[in-house]
């Protein structure tokens, strides 16, 4: 089964929370950071993005960089913006979005899940990525951001949730974008000591739902330490990274679709005939048009929408991955017509969260950036877990989960 501690977080005094909690660090970049961070010293930004402190020219991956996110960290613990607290917890993080509440649970997964595959993932990883983390990781001595995972429903664990939030929320409030944090503590020993034997016993895999290279910097700057510690004994805080659980049923993967810049030398009329080959092909005129249902796809193409529905023998249902859109997608279409052998290179396509609309689609085609685009039904979460159980990997860009966890909610330190 699955390792979920209790642990001493950080956290921010209460009156400040809403001006040092932030965006992630992977979803904007330095040039938005630094806009977002100006007038706010507390920003968390200033932890997980320190290169909004020096300047714009500095190299991210030099030592400079993550020696200020360990002195920006220090500071806001110096200057009384973060304590520590006494005991062990666990916390419930909550998320309101489009007036749909998920409660996950904050606490700290196990090293060695990671390494022994019970925690599940379905995406690769990029070494480069991965050693930046870690070394935000090594000279922070923190685990600044939490990881987004998942895990299969469980009635003890949504019964301490749901008496915890009838009490009044630690934190609570809402952010530019219009999403509700709310952050409640669970110190009661009896509850904290419930959570964590469920899971001992009763839970046995935790899934990466956003998250893959946090998640791999952490579990291997642990497996580093113990390496290093000739009187490592387990206990220790590096054998732990900062989680947050949300149950399965709670959570939605939003579609992630793909732009392409040109037709590879056909024109609109012939892409449209060797996509007859594969697909119910629709034109639904000028109004969007949204994927109904899987293997349904939305395309749209010199003004115009269209629907395309795959025909029998284009996937395969009892393969995890063969059965998925974004395959269907590349080996119809991308590849064969469009001659875009490598998705995670080319510089030809682009991906589009589907938080943006179908109307991102339209822009940029519209715009002559681009020539066409696809929008594709999203996957389920049940899709996600069957193919993170059978050891299999997703293609790239397939899941996008909204709203984005905040940082500087709680952190968790190494020591």
């Amino acid at each position: 089964m699955s390792i979920f501690k209790p642990f001493k977080g950080f956290r921010p005094k209460k009156e400040f929370v809403d001006k040092i909690a932030s965006r992630p660090y992977d979803v904007l970049n330095s040039e938005e950071a630094r806009a977002e961070v100006k007038g706010n010293p507390y920003s968390f930004l200033h932890v997980v993005k320190p290169e909004v402190d020096l300047p714009e020219d500095i190299d991210l991956h030099s030592d400079t960089v993550y020696n200020k996110a360990k002195s920006n960290l220090e500071k806001l613990i110096q200057d009384g913006m973060f304590a520590q607290d006494g005991s062990a917890n666990f916390y419930v993080y909550a998320q309101t979005m489009f007036g749909k509440t998920q409660y996950g649970i904050v606490g700290c997964s196990g090293v060695e899940d990671y390494l022994n595959n019970i925690i599940k993932k379905h995406e690769l990883t990029r070494p480069d990525k991965e050693e930046d983390r870690m070394n935000h990781v090594r000279v922070a001595n923190a685990n600044a951001e939490p990881v987004f995972f998942t895990y299969r429903d469980n009635a003890k664990i949504d019964a301490i949730v749901s008496k915890t939030i009838k009490s009044p929320a630690e934190y609570d409030f809402k952010t530019e974008d219009g999403v509700g944090h709310h952050f409640w503590v669970i110190n009661n020993s009896d509850d904290v000591k419930t959570i964590e034997s469920v899971f001992d016993k009763e839970i046995e895999y935790q899934y990466v739902a956003d998250g893959h290279h946090r998640t791999a910097a952490a579990a291997l700057v642990g497996a580093e330490r113990k390496k290093n510690n000739p009187e490592h004994n387990g206990t220790e805080e590096y054998n732990f990274f900062l989680s947050v659980l949300f149950p399965a049923s709670q959570l939605t993967i939003i579609d992630y679709n793909r732009v392409v810049k040109d037709l590879n030398g056909l024109t609109s009329e012939q892409f449209i005939e060797k996509l007859s080959n594969s697909f119910e092909v629709n034109q639904k005129g000028a109004e969007e048009y949204k994927p109904t249902s899987l293997h349904n796809f939305s395309m749209y193409l010199d003004g115009k929408w269209y629907s395309l529905t795959a025909k029998s023998g284009t996937y395969k249902e009892n393969d995890p991955i063969g059965v998925l859109d974004v395959t269907i997608l590349t080996n119809e279409v991308l590849q064969p017509l469009l001659d875009i052998q490598d998705l995670r290179r080319s510089t030809r396509i682009d991906f589009v969260g589907g938080i943006r609309g179908l109307g991102e689609l339209k822009q940029r085609v519209d715009s002559g950036e681009m020539k066409v685009a696809f929008a594709l039904y999203p996957v389920t979460m049940e899709q996600l877990m069957d193919i993170a159980d059978n050891n299999l990997i997703m293609p790239p860009k397939v899941t996008w989960f909204e709203p984005k966890l905040r940082s500087g909610l709680v952190f968790h330190s190494l020591d």
